[in-house]
Parts: C-alpha cells; sequence; structure tokens
C-alpha cells in the first residue's frame, strides 16, 4: 500500500459499514433530509441544462448527486477509490435502472484525457484529500468546460471542529480530520489551472453537526434566515460550493 493509500480518506471510506450507513448518516432525519435537498438545488442550478452533456462525478460514493444528473438526462460517469461505496452505487443504479458508469479511480491520477468531459464535479473530497491542489488540477483538466466543488470554509465555525477533530486525530482517536480553506486560495488555485469562479453558494452559519443535534426543522429555518438577514452566511457560511469555468 503506497503512502497516500494509508491516509484516513482512502481507509475509512473502504470501510463497508461505512459505506452501508453512510447516505443514512449524512442524509437521515428532517435535517439531513433539508440538507440534501438544498445541496441538491445548489447543484442543479450550476449545471443548468445538461441533457445529452458529459459530466464525471469524482468521489461520487454510493451516487447521490451522479444520480441525480442521470435524471436530468446528463451522461453521467461516477468515479471513487472505495470498492465498498462503489459497491452501494452500483446496488442502487440497478434498483433504479440508471444508466451511469461506476469506476474504481483516484483523484490524484483521473484515468481520462484532457478535456473528456463538459462537466466535472468533486463534493466532499477537497476536505479530505492529501494533496488537493493537485486533485484540484486533475478535476480541471478532464473538464472541457466547468468544474463544481464545495469546501468547508475557514472563516466559518467548521474551522474550530476541524482543529478538533485534527487534535484528537493527533491523540489517536479515530475520526476525519479534514481541512478548510479560504476563498482566496480556492481562487488561486483555479486560476493556476486557466479556471475562474463564477458563482459561490454559502449554505449554513451554525455547523450542520449543530443543526441535527437539535433536529428541529423551523429553528433551522428560522435562525439561517435571520443569521443571514444579518449579513453573517455572507460573511462566514459553510460548506461554500464554487462553480469554475475554463478562462
Amino acid at each position: 500500500m503506497t503512502e497516500r493509500r494509508r491516509h484516513y480518506s482512502y481507509t475509512a471510506y473502504a470501510d463497508p459499514d461505512m459505506a452501508r450507513t453512510f447516505d443514512e448518516r449524512r442524509f437521515g432525519g428532517t435535517i439531513g433530509e433539508y440538507v440534501a435537498a438544498e445541496q441538491a438545488a445548489v447543484l442543479l442550478g450550476f449545471v443548468g441544462d445538461v441533457r445529452g452533456r458529459t459530466v464525471l462525478d469524482v468521489g461520487t460514493g454510493t451516487g447521490r448527486a451522479a444520480f441525480l444528473l442521470a435524471q436530468q438526462g446528463a451522461v453521467v460517469t461516477g468515479i471513487d477509490s472505495s470498492e465498498a461505496m462503489l459497491g452501494v452505487a452500483r446496488r442502487r443504479r440497478a434498483e433504479l435502472g440508471a444508466n451511469i458508469r461506476f469506476l474504481p479511480g483516484d483523484v490524484h491520477a483521473l484515468p481520462f484525457a484532457d478535456r473528456s468531459f463538459d462537466v466535472v464535479m468533486s463534493l466532499r473530497v477537497l476536505m479530505h484529500t492529501p494533496y488537493w491542489k493537485q486533485s484540484l488540477a486533475e478535476l480541471c483538466r478532464v473538464a472541457g468546460r466547468s468544474v463544481i466543488v464545495d469546501y468547508p470554509s475557514a472563516r466559518s465555525l467548521a474551522l474550530w471542529q476541524s482543529l478538533g477533530r485534527r487534535a484528537l486525530y493527533a491523540c489517536g482517536v479515530r475520526t476525519e480530520p479534514y481541512r478548510v480553506f479560504g476563498d482566496a486560495g480556492i481562487e488561486r488555485a483555479f486560476l493556476n489551472q486557466a479556471f475562474r469562479v463564477r458563482s459561490a453558494h454559502r449554505q449554513f452559519v451554525l455547523p450542520i453537526a449543530f443543526h441535527k443535534a437539535l433536529g428541529s426543522l423551523p429553528f433551522t429555518e428560522r435562525s439561517e434566515r435571520w443569521l443571514e438577514h444579518l449579513g453573517l452566511l455572507t460573511l462566514c457560511g459553510s460548506p461554500v460550493t464554487v462553480l469554475a469555468e475554463r478562462a
């Protein structure tokens, strides 16, 4: 096993139990369903009309985003380094009768030619991948027109959760010590690949984990509207989803 493959982002998601329970833990319950619906709306708004267009979903996991765009008429390929996650996606594909290719692969070295896809998307990957700039460069390389990624903002409360997880991980606790990003760093990385960020969407001011712990959709909707009215969503909303286009 290479050093990169020993990174938690590979070992954690290779666990069959992680794959089996992934969607329920992330999108289960009222708040999870709300988060999923919000993310789907943002993604569809960014991609627009995808009928007949080729889309690559990198780090597809159980295929949630891939299925969403396939339903809109896109020709979708999903790639992931975890065979356990791909197994869940393939079983779902069989149940739904969807026409999606699910392939094993690594974001650091995508097995496709330059500009192979109209749209390339990668959600909740840069925050975990060992070498995020290399990963972003690969996403841009295989994209003909657009790249969509998301990340936790360094200006948000996710910063403190990230620091806490890193401390726990250093002490031997099994967790995912993800990184956070500044907007300028993401924009520079895209510019280095001749892409420009065209749109950005910030989802919440308060951490998703906090909303899930409370489990009250009315509180989530009211509190986030109030915080947005105060200007805090623009200042420190997270996660941030961005659309970048080839310059």
